[in-house]
């Protein structure tokens, strides 16, 4: 199974920054800083570049997160509503 289908590209994509990609991107970076105290580095000094590339991966890695979550709600909400249309019998509206 492929992580996002080709009917996947009919959907606007998400804004860059969002919940997932702030808080993977936040991660990486601790990963990164968590790294450097338990080789003893100086935590923030050292492998910058390292906490660099680890804030970026978990950004897009929340990215692509938040675009897979995208499209299983619409695709979820869209076999809700081919249902409420063949089944117009269970889904009255109006009085009691």
């Amino acid at each position: 199974m492929a992580f996002l289908p080709d009917e996947s590209r009919s959907l606007p994509p998400p804004p860059l920054v969002n919940k997932g990609s702030v808080w993977l991107g936040l991660c990486g970076w601790v990963a990164a800083l968590l790294d450097n105290a338990f080789n003893r580095r100086p935590v923030i000094r050292a492998g910058v570049h390292r906490q660099v590339l680890f804030t970026t991966m978990g950004w897009f890695v929340g990215y692509f997160l938040i675009k897979r979550t995208e499209y299983v709600y619409a695709k979820v909400d869209r076999e809700l509503f081919e249902y409420m249309r063949q089944h117009p019998e269970d889904f009255k509206m109006g009085g009691s």
